[in-house]
């Protein structure tokens, strides 16, 4: 048997403090997981958090070129899950979940899908994967996103409304999570525009952590 076109070249993400890389299967997000962002986004607070997806040719591993058909590009800075065999945590990553707000908020009010706001080439920069070998206590994990260094956002797990367990136990109950896939957990308050030549650093202090400039 033979393909009739050639594959498409695989996604990956670097794998820290090794050579080897991360094959990245399919990306997950969790969106309105943290309260407080639920309420700079108007949105009801009482309503659970839900999962969305991403084509995996959006990761990005540098420097991000501005979007096209947007005036309101904003960051989203969010812890990411790495899944490994028999769906165990094979290790954490900071990622950004980046945003045309604009088109976003559009199909919001026509009741459409977030598709065009959230999906556009390098839409989903994260950092190189923390291999995980033991089991990690989430709570006291915080992640930042600074701008051209102002500290913009941060928030701890502790206050995400689904904590990563009951993510992983959400998800493992709908979907089989299979190696490869990772999991955007959710974004804490604190999002806003970037524009071209800014500078953005996300991280989980002390543990991994990401750059990239605006393009």
């Amino acid at each position: 048997m033979t393909f009739s076109f050639q594959n498409p070249e695989i996604a990956t993400v670097p794998i820290q403090n090794t050579h080897d890389l991360f094959p990245v299967n399919q990306i997950y997000c969790v969106g309105r997981n943290y309260a407080a962002h639920a309420e700079e986004m108007d949105t009801d607070t009482k309503k659970p958090p839900f999962f969305f997806t991403k084509p995996k040719w959006t990761i990005a591993n540098g420097d991000v070129s501005y979007p096209e058909n947007t005036k309101d590009l904003q960051h989203e800075v969010e812890l990411v899950i790495a899944i490994g065999e028999k769906s165990s945590v094979f290790g954490i990553a900071v990622g950004v979940d980046l945003t045309r707000r604009d088109i976003q908020g559009k199909a919001k009010k026509d009741g459409k899908p977030w598709f065009s706001g959230k999906t556009f080439p390098d839409s989903s920069p994260v950092s190189e994967i923390f291999p995980v070998t033991d089991l990690i206590d989430y709570s006291d994990l915080e992640i930042r996103l600074k701008v051209n260094g102002d500290l913009k956002q941060t928030g701890y797990c502790k206050d995400m409304i689904w904590s990563p367990t009951e993510i992983l136990f959400a998800m493992e109950a709908e979907i089989p999570l299979q190696p490869g896939d990772l999991i955007f957990t959710g974004t804490p308050e604190g999002v806003g525009t970037i524009i071209k030549g800014d500078q953005v650093r996300a991280s989980i202090p002390g543990i991994v952590a990401l750059s990239f400039t605006i393009i």
